[in-house]
């Protein structure tokens, strides 16, 4: 048996999150029926980030043994032969690794970026892949307040109620927010990095920082949201569109 690291991209509109479903609606689902298309044998995949429904990745990364024999270019190769068939998802990096890898506990950290498009008129082109808000956004104030999340800090206020992580106590490394000229017009785009996130911990800090944004809430108030530790307190939560899984770090 082989290991192998995949690094993955799948536009999430089509799926219902990344883990397996009884209903095959995984982007899990889809890599593995297209592993076992072509090795053979049922195989379960480690995965750095499971992501939710309609949330997007342009640097997943997983996992698995391989039974055969494989090439790093054949592998990508057959696996996206079946992949095509199976949803918006590919693989866009086969590389052999140790035994001792793992796409989740080797990580040392995990980058996501979260775009609004910040107009009135509806999306055409690039619904589905960003989060218009059709007010005024101050993205100085929004960037200030992203600067008083970044650190050491109990998240209990910005972590969904269904999240399992053992401790809500997160290290955020970098949160940046700016607005940048794109082929679809000025966005706002949201850099986060940290060894890991608590469930909807990225959507609900976007979608609070967007109520600073808009003048509705007071950086002092993002602050006595962040110490309440208390998740009636967060502000709305943002959806899933604008959301990028963008990279894993090993």
């Amino acid at each position: 048996m082989t290991k192998w690291k995949l690094t993955l991209e799948y536009n999430g509109g089509g799926f219902c999150g990344w883990q397996s479903q009884p209903e095959k609606c995984g982007v899990q689902d889809a890599l593995e029926t297209a592993i076992f298309k072509i090795d053979g044998v049922e195989t379960r995949v480690s995965v750095a980030g499971r992501t939710d429904a309609g949330v997007h990745a342009l640097g997943q990364v997983a996992s698995f043994n391989a039974q055969k024999d494989w090439v790093d270019f054949r592998l990508l190769e057959a696996l996206n032969a079946h992949l095509r068939n199976l949803g918006a998802v590919s693989v866009t990096k086969a590389e052999t690794m140790p035994d001792d890898f793992d796409a989740r506990f080797s990580a040392k950290s995990r980058e996501y970026i979260y775009i609004i498009q910040n107009r009135r008129a509806f999306l055409t082109v690039n619904k589905g892949l960003a989060w218009r808000v059709p007010m005024p956004l101050d993205v100085e104030k929004m960037h200030k307040g992203a600067q008083l999340l970044v650190g050491n800090h109990d998240f209990s206020t910005f972590r969904d109620a269904e999240c399992q992580a053992k401790s809500p106590i997160k290290t955020l490394d970098i949160f940046d927010i700016k607005r940048v000229k794109t082929p679809y017009g000025e966005q706002i785009h949201c850099y986060l990095k940290a060894q890991s996130f608590l469930h909807r911990q990225v959507r609900s800090m976007v979608g609070t920082l967007v109520e600073v944004g808009r003048g509705a809430w007071t950086l002092d108030d993002l602050v006595a949201a962040l110490d309440a530790k208390d998740r009636t307190k967060c502000g709305q939560v943002s959806p899933p569109d604008g959301l990028y899984l963008s990279a894993v770090n090993y």
